[in-house]
């Protein structure tokens, strides 16, 4: 699961934040199913090289959410729940939404950005 997370500190968005959106579009992708035991704070603390205090702000914050689940003497482990029935396409909406309205402003047509859509997804494929 480590080599799946990544953060970038010179971004706008606070580190803890970018690890839970991560964690969130594993879980909701499938690459972590109810009930998989993530590594411990420190060991992801330790692969990112970023502060323990971040990694538990952003489990904690995922605790609370319901994406995960702790008990005492325990790992964290991803819960099993109704959340669980995110898709992809609810936790894209504010990137599409912003996605549409930057296309309007620019006077692409719909298919001129299905068509950049497709190159780019072309593109990611072939590398």
């Amino acid at each position: 699961m480590l080599e799946l997370l990544q953060v970038n500190p010179n971004s706008g968005e606070p580190i803890y934040r970018q690890l839970s959106e991560q964690i969130i579009h594993l879980i909701v992708g499938g690459q972590l199913p109810a009930q998989t035991v993530l590594p411990s704070v420190r060991q992801i603390a330790n692969h990112l090289a970023v502060n323990p205090m971040t990694v538990s702000r952003a489990i904690q914050q995922l605790v609370e959410q319901g994406w995960l689940e702790r008990r005492r003497g325990q790992s964290t482990m991803v819960a099993a729940g109704p959340h669980l029935q995110a898709s992809a396409a609810t936790l894209l909406q504010p990137q599409l939404t912003a996605l549409l309205a930057s296309a309007q402003q620019l006077g692409l047509t719909e298919q001129q950005l299905i068509e950049l859509i497709a190159q780019q997804w072309r593109d990611m494929s072939d590398s």
